[in-house]
């Protein structure tokens, strides 16, 4: 099955739906958005991802309709949307409280929005009908919020969102409320619903592995502005800075200075008397430039021997294991006092661990499974 990948941030001629034209947003002396542009496309299911305070949901009211801009212009498919007011935006906004009616069933909070909008009761009729069925709530339509689950109130809050056909509809932090396994659940039905609606969905999270798992493009934010903007295997695999690199996922960050060793390929001084590590990096760095070196846990090898034609080979001495389950983190304390995490899949039963405290292992990963960062 030859499906065409969905990527239009990197066709030229697409118009995208949403544009930042450098926003600012200043509460008093405080800057939430700094000077910020970003263009978000039709039927992408956007994540804006960063910790408390970086200015993630300030962006979401703005689009709304709650903030305006202090500086700079929202664009919604092709008109500033500054002098419009919320309710005659295109865009509508599902709380993480949810916020439903208690006293209405299920049936009327998903109509609420569509009776006061005048329509027909037979297009009310219809329109419901297919939100509840693109909800899986057909059985529940007769009920109060207080009568169905956690994960069904979610539901019910989608489909009202869903009910007026917005071209944009804006998720702040919308599976807060629900516990671990239903979340998972829920993210599956999100991108499912998304997709079946082709509605663009723009998404406010802290929660990286949910940015990760529903995005088709995840923006990093700190302190107002954007540190990165791409498909969520970019920003795991390539990201630009060590702050990417470190807000998601593990990471192992060695600093040290750079020297030319080859085509695309650098020495990396790193710590006294040590063999310098090397790392392939498309960015040219200057001979003696400082730099940081990212390795994911799970890219670096644990072996009792040092590996034979190992790229990179380390030895140190087990300080920490943390077992979890499917995986086992091992941190490994090496001779400069830095201690770097590798993690190995548990295929066998724990008794046979090959590694335990104290040990002396030796840690490898190849040239190319680091990245190469300058800041």
């Amino acid at each position: 099955m030859n499906q065409t990948v969905f990527a239009p941030w990197n066709d030229p001629a697409e118009k995208p739906l949403i544009r930042f034209e450098n926003v600012t947003k200043r509460f008093g002396a405080f800057t939430a958005i700094d000077d910020l542009t970003l263009d978000i496309f039709e039927k992408e299911f956007f994540a804006l991802l960063g910790p408390s305070g970086c200015g993630k949901t300030t962006m979401m009211r703005m689009l709304a309709g709650f903030e305006a801009p202090t500086a700079g212009r929202i664009i919604l498919a092709g008109q500033d949307i500054a002098p419009v007011p919320p309710n005659k935006r295109a865009v509508n906004m599902m709380f993480q409280s949810y916020a439903l009616f208690p006293h209405l069933s299920v049936y009327e909070n998903i109509a609420f929005g569509l009776r006061r909008g005048n329509m027909p009761k037979h297009d009310i009729d219809d329109r419901v009908g297919e939100m509840l069925k693109l909800t899986r709530l057909e059985k529940f339509a007769r009920r109060k919020p207080h009568q169905i689950s956690g994960g069904q109130r979610q539901r019910v809050a989608l489909a009202r969102s869903l009910a007026k056909a917005p071209k944009l509809l804006l998720l702040d932090e919308p599976l807060g409320a629900l516990d671990a396994k239903l979340r998972q659940a829920t993210q599956f039905e999100l991108m499912d619903i998304q997709e079946k609606t082709g509605t663009t969905f723009v998404i406010v999270t802290h929660d990286q592995e949910e940015a990760m798992t529903v995005a088709s493009r995840v923006a990093v934010m700190d302190e107002g502005r954007i540190m990165q903007v791409a498909t969520p295997e970019r920003i795991y695999e390539v990201p630009e800075s060590v702050y990417v690199a470190d807000f998601i996922g593990d990471v192992n960050i060695i600093q040290g200075t750079a020297k030319p060793s080859g085509a695309q390929q650098y020495a990396i001084h790193w710590a006294e008397g040590v063999a310098p590590l090397t790392a392939a990096s498309e960015r040219v760095l200057a001979d003696g430039q400082t730099c940081h070196l990212a390795v994911r846990p799970e890219k670096i090898a644990i072996s009792a021997e040092r590996p034979v034609d190992a790229d990179n080979a380390v030895q140190g001495t087990i300080l920490d294991i943390a077992y979890l389950g499917n995986l086992s983190t091992y941190h490994v304390a090496l001779p400069g006092g830095q201690v770097i995490k590798a993690q190995t899949a548990n295929t066998r039963r724990v008794s046979r661990r090959s590694f335990t405290w104290e040990d002396t292992v030796w840690i490898s990963w190849t040239t190319t499974a680091g990245v190469l960062l300058e800041q």
